[in-house]
């Protein structure tokens, strides 16, 4: 319609210059990736699921690692939520995790504590130290806050968020009041997936992975990274760009993550903190750095060294890519070599990009076996040719099922390949690992390491000091960072203050879910 709506054969200007429109679509051949098996827990009814166009439900399944959650605590800062709503709400929502597959302490430590949100530091602080008072004494830790907030909220969901990952060190999970009112099953199960996550737990693996049957990842121990940078919004002149990695921490599972955050320079799209070097007055020359302290997590977590990188870098556009391929692949290189002298796995580099202006339909629109629900291709639909790089190694993947309007493919451009992936191998892998991220039952547009770094990065926004936080007004970032000083970083002719540290046990957990 659009076409023979801008009648491009009438147009003067396009005749003088010869170029002629035609008026069909372009044709490219694709294939559907069959979806994978994903594996739940022996005790429950489903063992195993093979999901049906991109989405499956929880039903008589339970998680295949369910976390463990002793000792939890309930603030309420709603004020048309009533004590025994609250109570009611927790213990509801305690039921579902243990009917998921969690092992959930049906009481709290303490009854839910009503506090309002201007008071929202001294509320938490007081609640946490009052619970910690009853088990500090058995050596124990709050595993879980619940918070329900106004449906409205302004800076209370920022706010608490940095309170209680980089002071208290605290797993929380919010709610809003409309969904403790309605309390649905539906919303009570899907909830139960995240808390799952944030304690440590796995909701579901590929069953591929536990047969050991995924190509150049199954065979030796291989980390998956995500990388992502967000910036601030146009207008916002003093503001930093966050950067944040994930890395899986699991093998040869590969479905549990843990991610880190940095400040960077304004607008700057390669990620400063990937691999650092600094003088120490007493230990003299010390490395460190993102990818150091993830690949290091991995063998605490695993016992192993990984011996396959496979990077996942979303955000960059075409302009950039080797830019940020020749900086961060070398930042990837000094920080394996900084473990171990000749330690150098090898590497595959991938850019992951949705904004583009790329669109699939099917070929034909009323045939239902090639369209899902919403008139949209298939999850599992790839693209390799005709429309992709002639001679570079990049695919569409549309991994997802449409919901509303038309589905927006992934385009994945391979930049760097050490681990000598084929098309199939590597498309494969991708379009599976889309059906294992955490905090839904259905398969994701973008791989989920990529998707969790976005949501981080998203995240530490909250972090930042609340005069350049974008949780306020517009001209919240008016006072730039402070220049020089001893806690920040130069960057050019410009310091950047850094992001306070995340808590240890915050960051071995997928604390951004």
């Amino acid at each position: 319609q659009t076409v023979h709506h801008n009648a491009y054969y009438e147009d003067p200007y396009a005749q003088e210059f010869g170029i002629k429109i035609d008026e069909r679509l372009a044709s490219v051949e694709a294939r559907v990736l069959p979806p994978p098996r994903l594996k739940y827990h022996d005790s429950g009814r489903e063992k195993d699921v093979l999901p049906r166009i991109g989405q499956w439900n929880m039903m008589n399944k339970k998680m295949v690692n369910g976390g463990r959650v002793s000792h939890w605590a309930c603030i309420n800062f709603s004020r048309n939520v009533q004590d025994s709503a609250a109570r009611g709400f927790c213990h509801e929502l305690a039921i579902m995790c243990q009917i998921s597959g969690m092992d959930f302490a049906p009481e709290p430590v303490l009854p839910p504590l009503t506090a309002r949100p201007e008071h929202v530091e001294r509320a938490l602080k007081a609640r946490y130290q009052d619970a910690m008072n009853i088990i500090r004494p058995q050596g124990r830790e709050l595993d879980l806050l619940i918070v329900i907030l106004p449906d409205n909220n302004g800076s209370l969901y920022g706010d608490l968020k940095r309170i209680c990952e980089t002071d208290l060190g605290l797993v929380s999970q919010c709610c809003l009041t409309k969904h403790v009112f309605k309390m649905s099953k539906q919303y009570l199960a899907n909830v139960a997936l995240k808390i799952n996550v944030k304690v440590g737990g796995r909701n579901t693996v590929l069953v591929d992975a536990l047969t050991r049957r995924i190509p150049l990842v199954s065979d030796r121990p291989t980390i998956i990274f995500g990388a992502d940078v967000t910036h601030p919004h146009p207008g916002e002149d003093s503001s930093p760009s966050i950067a944040a990695v994930v890395a899986s921490q699991d093998w040869p599972e590969v479905t549990k993550y843990a991610g880190l955050v940095s400040a960077q320079a304004h607008r700057q799209e390669l990620i400063q903190d990937l691999f650092k070097v600094w003088q120490d007055p007493q230990r003299g020359t010390v490395t460190g750095g993102m990818i150091k302290e993830l690949l290091i997590s991995f063998k605490r977590a695993t016992g192993q060294k990984p011996q396959r990188i496979i990077f996942y870098r979303d955000g960059v556009s075409e302009g950039q890519f080797y830019q940020v391929l020749l900086y961060e692949l070398d930042a990837i290189r000094k920080a394996c070599a900084s473990l171990e002298p000749n330690y150098q796995p090898p590497v595959t580099f991938v850019v992951v990009q949705k904004r583009h202006h790329t669109r699939l339909f099917a070929n034909n629109h009323n045939d239902q076996r090639t369209v899902d629900r919403s008139g949209n291709i298939l999850p599992g639909t790839v693209v390799d040719s005709k429309i992709c790089h002639p001679t570079e190694f990049d695919f569409y993947l549309c991994s997802h099922a449409g919901i509303q309007g038309t589905s927006r493919p992934a385009h994945y451009h391979v930049l760097w390949d050490e681990n000598k992936f084929t098309a199939d191998e590597l498309q494969t892998l991708t379009n599976n690992l889309c059906y294992t991220y955490a905090r839904c039952t259905r398969s994701v547009s973008i791989v989920p390491p990529a998707y969790y770094a976005h949501l981080a990065a998203f995240r530490a926004r909250f972090y930042m000091e609340p005069d350049t936080s974008d949780s306020g007004s517009m001209a919240s970032g008016a006072r730039g960072p402070p220049q020089g000083g001893r806690n920040t970083r130069p960057f050019g002719n410009v310091a950047v203050r850094p992001l306070p540290a995340l808590k240890e046990n915050v960051k071995r957990v997928m604390f951004y879910c």
